[in-house]
């Protein structure tokens, strides 16, 4: 009887949600100006009434950071991008220190209130 219960319980928690909706990253490419600038093209999947923000990163040769910028990506109507507006195409210009060789959308998260 309590497996049971506890059974129903965590298939209620996983229908319900674990708290606020996930958002989705892609990267679709990266291109290396020089030595002081990369631009990442990315994906973003969310809600589009929500806004969100995503930490992009550009590594060196050893894979340290040598740059990196946070983009905030506003709320967008239904009819941008793909599927109703929950996928949108973004470019993040990112500056560098050094020379770049790969570059990385390292997470992204909701903005509350927003």
């Amino acid at each position: 009887m309590v497996i049971s219960v506890l059974a129903l319980a965590f298939v209620a928690w996983l229908g319900l949600g674990r708290g606020p909706a996930a958002v989705g990253n892609k990267v679709v490419g990266y291109n290396v100006t020089d030595a002081t600038q990369t631009v990442v093209d990315f994906q973003v999947t969310k809600d589009p009434a929500s806004t969100a923000q995503c930490a992009v990163k550009a590594l060196g040769e050893s894979f340290a950071v040598v740059g990196w910028d946070v983009v905030t990506i506003g709320p967008n109507g239904v009819d941008a991008g793909a599927d109703k507006g929950r996928t949108t195409a973004q470019r993040a210009s990112v500056r560098t220190e050094s020379l770049a060789v790969s570059a990385d959308v390292d997470s992204c998260w909701l903005v509350p209130g927003k």
